[in-house]
């Protein structure tokens, strides 16, 4: 593995564990306004969140400025055609997180929805730059970091799958749900496809940042809506059992 790669790797840890030090600081600073403790630290976390983000995206592109370089491969898909593919990529792991998400609920027993995108969201609505780094830089970092570097190394060594499958399960180990093991999993089977079948880590990038700002826009900007839609289900269902039972 190259050099840098090493470097991208480390960064990325640091970033993961600053918070221990940053949230700590950012919440006793007296830069955080707020009388309740736990809305303290959910407001630091969501600022130190857009602080070292930022910073590890620009140490990491910094690193990877020799690949960006010199990345042209005469086998790459077209621009159009790569646009098509992470617009499509969207909706496949759209797609394919459903079908991993019925296979948890009904097999084996875990609940939908995930107590990691509840967090950021209620750190969103707390703090809303945290949006630019759940929906664009995160994004950016893990593909750099599970697709091109990770999942990269392996597939010049070993078949799809294998490769798939180690980068994936990490990818899923590092967001630290692991009820959500085989969700996270699928998403990174999508993701390695989508940069195998196109040879342009730019296209799940763009299939992945398209997801993650779907999910916080349902869950934020929609949520009332959302809750609205379902109250009238509800009522509907209600109203049908009172007729036809």
């Amino acid at each position: 593995m190259k050099k840098q790669y090493w470097y991208v790797i480390i960064t990325y840890i640091a970033m993961q564990l600053s918070s221990l030090i940053g949230v700590p600081v950012l919440t006793h600073s007296g830069f955080i306004n707020a009388s309740n403790k736990e809305v303290a630290l959910s407001i630091a976390s969501g600022y130190w969140a857009v602080i070292s983000f930022s910073i590890a995206l620009f140490l990491v592109l910094y690193f990877m400025r020799e690949d960006m370089k010199y990345s042209y491969d005469r086998h790459q898909a077209s621009i159009g055609s790569s646009i098509i593919w992470g617009i499509g990529g969207f909706f496949l792991a759209l797609f394919a997180q459903g079908v991993a998400a019925n296979i948890e609920m009904r097999i084996f027993g875990v609940e939908m929805g995930s107590e990691n995108t509840r967090r950021i969201v209620e750190m969103v609505k707390l703090t809303p730059a945290l949006m630019l780094v759940t929906s664009i830089v995160g994004p950016i970092l893990e593909e750099i970091i599970f697709r091109k570097i990770i999942f990269g190394a392996l597939y010049q060594k070993y078949n799809f799958f294998l490769s798939a499958l180690v980068s994936s399960l990490l990818f899923a180990v590092v967001h630290l749900e692991f009820e959500h093991l085989l969700l996270y999993a699928t998403m990174g089977f999508v993701f390695a496809f989508l940069y195998v079948k196109t040879k342009r880590i730019l296209v799940p990038i763009v299939a992945h940042v398209l997801m993650n700002t779907f999910v916080v826009a349902i869950q934020t900007l929609f949520a009332e809506e959302i809750e609205k839609m379902m109250r009238e289900a509800e009522q509907m269902q209600f109203v049908i059992w009172r007729l036809f039972l």
